[in-house]
């Protein structure tokens, strides 16, 4: 049985400023929790018996279990449709360290605003071996539910770091490409592109801030293939990512077989 106080401290965590006071949040679902559960101890499980009972091992890593049943589980959830499972994680402090960066493949974001584009995105990352997402400091709260839910578990897998993004590029060793998509880019397809860089990602309606596009040494553009006039004005951030991140990785691939 859960307690009415407990309920309300889980919702609670949908807010920004009770996430960052506590230094924690809340994921759902057996999935993204089972993940985190592989990686990190949780502060507190809250699931149904059939959970418990299924994932024994998982559900010992854990300060406090508290086991429900589907109503209680209802009321608890930030979800419309719970999954079994909810659990409350520590955030993990991340900095932005270049001691590794050679040779490695990086995302930074520019005033990502969605949460479910940013979930995405570090699901993207995780998903081409990308390790770390560097992001500005206005760009949306990788702890925000929806983003949680959004990386389907990668959250556990991919490190996001807070920085003043300009900052951070001139800090980039020298020789360090800094890659982004802009409409006076060479296109992405007729490109030779190297296996290691920074792809820098903008905002969704208003693209990369102007000191943040100052610094990029390469620009780069996903063209269009639509004949006609009428036709999509823009890709979504996320998409954009994607197809980016897929064509560095295809060239890098295509260089070695």
């Amino acid at each position: 049985m859960i307690s009415k106080n407990k309920i309300k401290y889980i919702r609670s965590l949908a807010l920004k400023k009770v996430r960052k006071a506590e230094c924690a949040y809340v994921a759902e679902g057996p999935k993204t929790v089972g993940d985190l559960l592989r990686r990190q101890k949780a502060r507190t499980l809250v699931a149904t018996g059939q959970w418990v009972a299924d994932n024994g091992a998982l559900a010992a890593n854990t300060n406090e279990l508290i086991t429900v049943d589907d109503e209680e589980l209802r009321k608890a959830s930030l979800l419309q449709t719970p999954q079994q499972v909810i659990g409350i994680f520590d955030q993990t402090a991340a900095a932005y360290d270049f001691s590794d960066i050679d040779g490695k493949l990086t995302i930074a974001l520019d005033g990502v605003q969605d949460p479910g584009n940013l979930g995405t995105i570090i699901r993207i990352a995780d998903w081409f071996g990308i390790d770390t997402i560097v992001c500005s400091h206005d760009t949306a709260d990788a702890y925000n539910p929806k983003t949680v839910q959004a990386t389907m578990g990668s959250i556990a897998r991919v490190r996001v770091v807070y920085t003043d993004l300009a900052e951070a590029i001139r800090s980039l060793p020298d020789g360090y490409p800094v890659f982004a998509t802009l409409l006076d880019g060479d296109n992405i397809y007729a490109t030779d592109l190297p296996p290691s860089g920074m792809i820098v990602m903008g905002n969704e309606g208003n693209g990369i801030s102007r000191e943040v596009r100052s610094l990029i040494t390469n620009k780069i553009l996903i063209p269009d293939f639509a004949t006609s006039s009428d036709k999509a004005e823009s890709l979504n951030v996320a998409i954009a990512t994607a197809i980016t991140c897929s064509e560095f990785r295809r060239t890098a691939y295509a260089k070695v077989n």
